[in-house]
Formats: C-alpha cells, sequence, structure tokens
C-alpha cells in the first residue's frame, strides 16, 4: 500500500487549514524500541538483556505469556520499517540501540561486530531515504551481566553507560544528529522497582530512589562525553527523554499535594537537569527528609548529590524530551485511606484518578485529555524557560488487526491540534513531534495484548506482515503538508 497519492489533495490548503499549519522546521517522526520489535534476540554474539531473562523465567509476569523472542523481527525486517517511514514522508525515525546486541557482555572491551553492522545498516538506511536517525542508547533493555552486579543500583553502572555511550558515539556519531540517552528514566526506576517492568523487583523505598540518582548521573556523564569528544566535530544534539502526564488538582484544596506529586513522579528526573538552580526539587526534598526520620532511617532515603554531581547534571541538555500520552487528577487521600502500594503516588499520600468524561484507550493507564499535553507543555516552559521541546513519544492504543482504527486517528488529530495551539497561542518552542509507535510491538507486561501501531503487524504470520492503518494515512498527510487538516482526509486512496 503507497501513501505517496495522499500528497496530491493536499497542494492547496483551506484559508482554515492555513490557520492550521506548523512552522517551518517543525519535524514529524515515528519512533520504536529495540527489545519491542528487533527479536533476533540470541542472533549471533548478542547478550541476554533483562527483558530476555524476565519473559523466559517469569512468563506469567507477561499478560498473555507472549516474549520479544522474535517481536515484528525487524532485525531481518528492518528494510520493510524504513519502507514505511519513507512512505509517510517523516522527517525523522527515533529508534534505539540495543545495549548487549552492541556490547554483549555489557562492557566496551568487546564489541558485537553483527550488532555494530545490523545499527549502521539501519543508520545508513534512514539517511538514503532522506530521513534522519534519532538514536536512544537505553530504552531498557540492560545486559543482564549488569544487573547482576547491582543494575542502576550500583553507582560504578555510571561509569559502564558512559563507556557505552562513547563506544555508540565513536561508532554512529558521523551519521547521527540528534541522541536520547535514556528513555523515560521514571519507568526504569519507578516501574523497575515496583514489579512493573524488568526487572521485577519491587523497592521503592531505597532501590527506586537510587536508581534515580545513578539513572541520571549516567545520562549526565553520556551528555558530557558527547559534549568534550564528539560534538565539536559533528555538532549534533543529545539529550534524555521523560515521561510525563498532566496532573491537575481535583479541588482546590488539593493544589499543594499536586504540586508535591508532580515534583515527586516527574520532577525528580527535570528538576535537576533544567533547573537554573540544580539538585533535587527543594519541597520534594525536604518532604524526603522529613518523611525518612519519621520512618526510622538515618538519613533521607533520597539519596543527596555531592556539589560536583549538580553541576555535572545541571544543563545536560541540548532540548527537553517529553514522552506525554495520558492526565490525572490528584487528589491528598483521605484520614485512614491508604493508597495502595503499587500506585505511583503512594509514597506522597496522593491518591490519582481520571475525569469521568476522559477516554480510555485498550491500555487502561491511558486516559485521553488532549488539553493535557497543551497544559504541560505550558507548565514546562513556566519551570523551565524558553527551552527548545522535541516530543519524543505520544500515542493511543487499541486491540486487534483493524485498520479503520478512527480513535487513534482522533487522537492524533486533537493532540497535534493542542500542541499547535502551544507553539502559536502560547509561543512554547516545540520543535518536532513523535508518534508512538511506527508499527504494533511487543507491548512490555501487556504482550501483543495492546497496539500502539500507526502500521498493523499480523504477529499470527511468520512473516510478520505489516499495514498501513488510517492513522497511518491521516499522519502521513500532515507530515508531507506541515498542515493539521480535518480528519476526514484519512479516507483518501493510497
Amino acid at each position: 500500500m503507497c501513501l505517496l497519492a495522499v500528497a496530491g489533495v493536499l497542494a492547496v490548503a483551506s484559508e482554515r487549514e492555513a490557520g492550521q499549519r506548523f512552522p517551518a522546521g517543525f519535524r514529524f517522526g515515528a519512533a520504536t524500541s529495540a527489545y519491542q520489535i528487533e527479536g533476533g534476540w540470541n542472533v549471533s554474539d548478542k547478550g541476554e538483556s533483562i527483558w530476555d531473562r524476565m519473559v523466559h523465567s517469569r512468563p506469567d509476569y507477561i499478560y498473555d505469556r507472549s516474549n520479544g523472542d522474535v517481536a515484528c523481527d525487524s532485525y531481518h525486517l528492518w528494510e520493510e520499517d524504513l519502507r514505511m517511514v519513507q512512505e509517510m514522508g517523516l522527517d525523522f525515525y527515533r529508534f534505539s540501540i540495543s545495549w548487549p546486541r552492541l556490547l554483549p557482555y555489557g562492557f566496551s572491551n568487546q564489541i558485537s561486530q553483527d550488532g555494530r553492522r545490523y545499527y549502521s545498516a539501519v543508520i545508513d538506511g534512514l539517511r538514503a531515504r532522506g530521513v534522519a536517525p534519532v538514536v536512544t542508547l537505553y530504552h531498557w533493555d540492560l545486559p543482564q551481566r549488569l544487573q547482576d552486579l547491582g543494575g542502576w543500583t550500583n553507582p560504578l553502572i555510571v561509569e559502564w553507560f558512559a563507556e557505552y555511550a562513547r563506544t555508540a558515539f565513536a561508532l554512529f556519531a558521523d551519521r547521527v544528529g540528534t541522541w536520547i540517552t535514556i528513555n523515560e528514566p521514571g519507568s526504569v526506576c519507578d516501574g523497575g522497582y515496583r514489579g512493573l517492568l524488568a526487572p521485577g523487583l519491587v523497592d521503592h523505598e531505597v532501590g527506586a530512589l537510587l536508581c534515580t540518582k545513578h539513572v541520571l548521573l549516567a545520562h549526565a556523564r553520556a551528555y558530557r562525553v558527547y559534549q568534550e569528544e564528539f560534538k565539536p566535530k559533528y555538532g549534533g544534539e543529545l539529550s534524555i527523554a521523560h515521561q510525563e502526564s498532566w496532573f491537575e488538582p481535583k479541588t482546590d484544596q488539593d493544589l499543594e499535594i499536586t504540586l508535591l506529586t508532580r515534583e515527586y513522579l516527574f520532577g525528580r528526573y527535570t528538576h535537576p537537569i533544567f533547573s537554573a538552580g540544580g539538585g533535587w526539587p527543594p519541597a520534594l526534598e525536604r518532604y524526603m527528609a522529613d518523611k525518612s526520620k519519621r520512618e526510622g532511617y538515618p538519613r533521607s532515603r533520597l539519596p543527596a548529590f555531592t556539589p560536583d554531581e549538580i553541576q555535572l547534571l545541571k544543563g545536560s541538555f541540548d532540548f527537553y524530551g517529553l514522552n506525554h500520552y495520558t492526565s490525572r487528577v490528584v487528589r491528598a487521600a483521605a484520614a485512614g485511606e491508604r493508597p495502595a502500594y503499587m500506585s505511583r503516588g503512594a509514597e506522597v499520600g496522593a491518591v490519582l484518578e481520571a475525569r469521568p468524561h476522559w477516554e480510555t484507550a485498550a491500555s487502561s493507564w491511558l486516559k485521553v485529555n488532549p488539553e493535557g499535553v497543551r497544559n504541560l507543555l505550558k507548565l514546562i516552559k513556566q519551570q523551565y524557560g524558553d527551552v527548545k521541546i522535541l516530543i519524543t513519544e505520544n500515542g493511543y492504543s487499541d486491540t486487534g488487526h483493524q485498520l479503520d482504527d478512527s480513535d487513534r486517528l482522533n487522537y492524533y488529530k486533537d493532540y497535534l491540534e493542542q500542541v499547535l495551539l502551544a507553539i502559536t497561542e502560547d509561543a512554547v518552542r516545540v520543535v518536532g513531534y513523535t508518534a508512538w509507535s511506527l508499527l504494533d510491538n511487543f507491548e512490555w507486561a501487556a504482550g501483543y495484548t495492546s497496539r500502539f501501531g500507526l502500521y498493523s503487524v499480523d504477529f499470527s504470520s511468520p512473516r510478520r506482515p505489516r499495514a498501513a492503518r488510517a492513522s497511518a494515512r491521516y499522519y502521513a498527510s500532515v507530515a508531507r503538508a506541515r498542515v493539521l487538516h480535518a480528519a476526514h482526509t484519512h479516507n483518501t486512496t493510497a
């Protein structure tokens, strides 16, 4: 199925559409991650990752008992993926390098030539098609060997990651201009140490907070490596991708708990990097110190930064990478009410809810509130100034193989509209938008029961055939025309 025919109907924009035009230089892309699409889990000399270990040793952890052993088989079908990216007329494709595919044993003393060849081919294939590669170094697939040594709770991982990043830069920085160090550090730490994601550990009191400190320092070290050793020659950009939801208070009385919840779930990962002062958010630092003391700990469970670490972290970005999907209403837990242990707001005594009118996607956590993305973009500008923002993920899940995915199409239409309003009405410096995901894939603990793809994948077939959904046709038309037009254009012949 070809999408090139879409462009023809968009040659002349209506007056209404002219007011819906994205600014010059705005870029459109789509994203995937290595474990979710590549398969080839034990091909050649690839090492074992924490997700390989999780799905094989604890299959009941995955909703449908599936795994990413083959997934979309993009290890073999990467040219088909690149064809789809080109077909949509996208400016960039965001994908991740599998740390254990490139460094089978986690350390830089042994580089896999097979892994090097594979990622070089993808990068060269994108460039040959006029598409910019945006490369994520870490999208959750830590080498199992490093996990056995303590993973993100071991302070030595800061240098282990820096060496991995240096290796990737040395191999690919001549052809990659945009890098993401770590995808969603909040998911890595709060998900990985609440038993929600690999490595499936349960220690939010200490483990998640140690992870937070080390994952941030690892990012900062990689950033400094790039700035000092590679940017002078190649001039690229590098940052970290944060997952942030829009939080709003349920009542006026819930404003304080909403601010604290934001700081705990999001500010913990952004304030050290993007704020003028650096370090932990002051209100959160005070709260955690007081709470830890009440709990009998000799010091705060939120590990302190040294002055040198604060300086290392502060300003370690070239843009603000934002993954956004959903919104929540925040209220303080009532007297005698104890938020569930697994609740994301439990640490600070918050209860997270949704407005009754917000639609729920196939992923139960995804509540649709388009205005939330505009509110969040304005908040980022308010907090951190006129920072350049690249939306590194945004998308909608459903189930099954249906190609007429009107709910996803409308999600993209409505969220892109709010992004455009943030640019034109609020003067937020958003420079690009990334759809999650290019194609259906292994959706972590949900397995294959949750589909985010612009392209459908038939996982029942060994050939893993792909097919464009209506949302892919719509998104292609927007990307090509740089115009946000009415959703009915998805019916254009393709």
